[in-house]
């Protein structure tokens, strides 16, 4: 039984770290969106996540319903204690999703413009919502003796969820923006370096801070570092990733920077998952209140027949992004009319 739960925080982690990765570069894009400087940038922005942005939500899905599975309770108190954040963020990825498909519909210029800001606003809210909300995991919610968040929503938007959510943010713009480069070309491309170069510098400047933050405010998170010194390769590895980011998009070398980004975004979700393990919701006050891959999980059935689910499943959706990628690689070009190719 403890193997299945350690193995489904694994999985948990891995789905999370994939829709980070994936989807990020979408949401930072949306950002990005707002500082087109004509309609046909805007145009292209689109067309560069088009055939990815669904299928990247997919990881968001996957990660919930393995969550609701394996680990009941711990989807009950996140998805209520975040409840109006949570709101916020499915209306958010609502009207981003809508304005993908209506913003070239019709000609009017306001029209577009209405969908040009539910597109940035769509992205943007959810990559700084999802940050706040692993800023509250790390910082431990107050719960009950059953479970459940007596907090109110703007006890989520303390400082030190606040640093983390901008530290999120920061994070995928620069996966965005890297994006913008690998897909497009002259001189949006070079625009697109330049975002690159400013967000990253943002990144790197609040990650310093975020660090500085933990270490004094969640002293709690280094006695899993502490018992198992291996896990210290993960800050230091998170750090180079981190570096090696930067010189690489200074360099202009979009490829490599690109991958170093998606590295230092698994790196560092890997060091909030090492850091709260085996707690799944630490509780504020009192971390025998804490909810735990061993007092939170689903009976020894439900993991296992979830386990072979995953194993089939999983492979599946891996084949089909690592096909999507392959087919519709190369950079994007969007004529008059507004089609790309």
């Amino acid at each position: 039984m403890m193997t299945l739960q350690i193995i489904w925080f694994f999985l948990v982690a891995v789905l999370i770290i994939g829709y980070a990765i994936l989807d990020g570069f979408d949401l930072g894009v949306g950002f990005w969106h707002f500082f087109a400087k004509d309609d046909r940038e805007q145009r292209t922005l689109i067309q560069s996540i088009g055939p990815f942005w669904d299928g990247n939500e997919v990881w968001l899905l996957t990660g919930g319903g393995a969550i609701f599975a394996a680990f009941p309770p711990v989807y009950a108190t996140v998805f209520s204690g975040f409840y109006l954040a949570l709101m916020l963020v499915l209306f958010a990825l609502i009207f981003r999703a809508v304005a993908i498909e209506m913003r070239n519909q019709e000609e009017s210029r306001r029209w577009r413009k209405a969908w040009d800001v539910a597109f940035g606003l769509g992205s943007s809210l959810p990559a700084l919502l999802f940050g706040v909300a692993l800023g509250n995991i790390l910082r431990g919610l107050p719960l009950n003796a059953h479970g459940d968040y007596t907090g109110g929503f703007f006890g989520l938007l303390n400082p030190y969820s606040l640093l983390i959510g901008l530290v999120g943010f920061a994070m995928l713009a620069v996966q965005g923006a890297l994006w913008i480069a690998l897909k497009t070309e002259n001189s949006l491309q070079a625009r697109a370096f330049g975002w690159a170069k400013v967000s990253w510098i943002g990144f790197a400047a609040l990650f310093v801070a975020g660090t500085i933050a933990s270490l004094f405010t969640q002293p709690q998170h280094l006695s899993n570092y502490g018992a198992a010194p291996v896990l210290w390769l993960l800050p230091i590895l998170a750090v180079l990733a981190i570096g090696a980011t930067g010189f690489l998009v200074f360099r202009k070398d979009e490829w490599k920077a690109f991958l170093a980004s998606s590295v230092s975004i698994a790196l560092m979700l890997g060091l909030a998952a090492a850091a709260i393990f085996p707690n799944l919701v630490p509780a504020l006050d009192d971390p025998g209140l804490s909810l735990t891959i061993y007092n939170a999980s689903s009976s020894q059935l439900t993991l296992t027949a979830m386990l072979i689910i995953a194993l089939i499943g999983m492979p599946l959706v891996l084949a089909y992004t690592i096909w999507v990628y392959r087919f519709f690689k190369g950079k994007v070009r969007v004529d008059e009319a507004g089609y790309g190719h």
